[in-house]
């Protein structure tokens, strides 16, 4: 079966329904493992930011790019630190009000919707960049389906709530996926404010909740993810280059 970034990105929202389903299954090692995917996922998005989409911007989307990173950037921004209060990956350990999830679920909703045009957007210049993108979106898909399910819980409503949040999340990165095919701005814009998006998660939420946790398995994950990278790109170079 062909790669397709409708397919992809219908792979990468399975995330967050898995990482809902974890948690309201109560698989605690399953959540342990979670936290590592979220550390491996935070060095392997920021350096797919940083060595393979802002590159990509800069060379090959006209003026003013940098200006549309920093529209996506700051969009996450408020998305959740404005429509969610004390927004954090992971598992909400705190009572919260019964409309929080309501709240997450739009401020979340926003950059799944980016995660789905960052994967279309990438196929879009290489086959090889729409691949590591889609590496970069569903490492921290897990995280964000537990996060999801979690801040529905915790505002006293129940597991099945919070699984069809994680759900919504899922169909949000798979309607980006879909509008970046027939839209032509996202078509021409759609990369530049994924590369905001994904250096916001990247640098501003996951790495945040590595540093706060100071467990030596996570900061080695983190590195391990940042070199993955390397290696991945190595492995795609052949498929990126079929872009030019």
């Amino acid at each position: 079966m062909a790669l397709t970034p409708l397919l992809l990105a219908m792979t990468a929202a399975a995330g967050n329904l898995i990482g809902a389903v974890l948690l309201v299954a109560h698989a605690r090692r399953g959540v342990r493992a979670v936290e590592t995917s979220l550390a491996f996922g935070a060095g392997f998005m920021l350096a797919v930011v940083l060595t393979g989409i802002l590159p990509t911007v800069f060379e090959r989307t006209g003026p003013g790019p940098g200006l549309t990173v920093l529209i996506g950037y700051l969009a996450v921004h408020l998305a959740h630190h404005v429509l969610v209060p004390h927004f954090h990956f992971g598992e909400e350990t705190h009572e919260v009000g019964r409309n929080a999830g309501v709240s997450a679920l739009i401020g979340l909703s926003i950059h799944s919707f980016f995660d789905g045009v960052g994967i279309a957007s990438g196929f879009l210049h290489s086959t090889g960049l729409g691949v590591l993108l889609f590496f970069a979106v569903i490492l921290h898909k897990l995280p964000e389906g537990l996060t999801i399910a979690s801040v529905v819980l915790a505002g006293g409503r129940p597991s099945r709530e919070g699984v069809m949040a994680a759900a919504a999340l899922g169909g949000a990165t798979v309607l980006g996926a879909l509008l970046t095919d027939l839209a032509a701005p996202l078509q021409r814009h759609g990369l530049a404010l994924a590369a905001g998006v994904t250096l916001y998660v990247a640098a501003s939420n996951l790495v945040p909740e590595v540093q706060k946790a100071r467990r030596p398995t996570l900061t080695l994950a983190f590195l391990g993810g940042a070199v993955a990278l390397l290696v991945l790109e190595i492995l795609t170079r052949t498929g990126a280059g079929g872009g030019h």
